[in-house]
């Protein structure tokens, strides 16, 4: 299955069942996640059974899709499966240019009037379950979703408005980088991603990174980024952590 749209109960019960087959990860309690982005979180992965958000922010600080794809990537490629629901922007050749595997990716992007229901069916057979929630939806619909991946050992990734996760990831500050003299073509951005929650990720944290990444992380050293200022980019703020800038490239 490589990026499949899944449309209609039908192919939807089609994937769950495979996907609930035992994987290379199946007893494992944490599915990974690329080493530089260990640090955002508790338990230095996702933890099964936990609510992990990536908050979408202002739109200057966009740069949530990337986070939520980088998020996937070594879970995916470990033989995790992912299911991303309700986020009709996000497209199979972004999530492959990402690190994604594409063969343990399904998308349904328009899940429609039964959208807690279709999370709640893939919560059951799927290692790691990304959805965007309707404007609509209650908070006790998001509150039982939670618990329910809480029962089964999935990880519910709320991507935007959620309240409740363990822990939420926020993309804050960000810089493009590849304009020079008014020319030139974007290649990467520097941000800064926020990591608070509750429990063992109450003590706020930051990081910065080079995003969009592609299919490797590389540590890039603090002397390698140093560069004077263009007067129509705005500076970024210094992270409250003093690990290296990290590169997804």
């Amino acid at each position: 299955m490589a990026g499949r749209m899944v449309v209609g109960s039908t192919a939807l019960a089609g994937l769950v069942a495979p996907a609930s087959a035992p994987g290379p990860t199946g007893g494992h309690r944490m599915l990974p996640v690329a080493p530089e982005l260990t640090g955002l979180l508790p338990h230095r992965g996702l933890r099964r059974g936990s609510t992990v958000a990536v908050a979408t922010g202002h739109p200057r600080h966009s740069g949530g899709t990337s986070l939520l794809l980088a998020l996937l990537a070594e879970a995916s490629r470990t033989g995790s499966w992912c299911a991303v629901v309700g986020v009709p922007g996000l497209a199979a050749g972004a999530a492959a240019e990402a690190g994604v595997v594409l063969d343990r990716l399904a998308l349904v992007p328009d899940p429609g009037p039964d959208w807690a229901t279709v999370v709640a069916a893939l919560i059951d057979g799927v290692d790691l379950v990304v959805t965007m929630a309707p404007e609509t939806v209650a908070p006790s619909a998001a509150h039982r979703l939670a618990a329910r991946a809480r029962q089964r050992g999935s990880v519910l990734v709320p991507y935007g408005r959620w309240t409740g996760a363990d822990v939420t990831l926020q993309v804050v500050r960000g810089v493009w980088e590849g304009l020079g003299a008014g020319r030139g073509r974007l290649r990467r951005r520097e941000v800064t991603v926020s990591a608070r929650g509750r429990g063992a990720a109450a003590r706020p944290k930051e990081i910065r990174l080079w995003l969009p990444g592609a299919e490797r992380t590389r540590i890039i050293p603090r002397s390698a980024t140093a560069r004077p200022p263009h007067p129509s980019t705005a500076p970024v703020a210094p992270a409250t952590t003093s690990g290296p800038l990290v590169a997804l490239v």
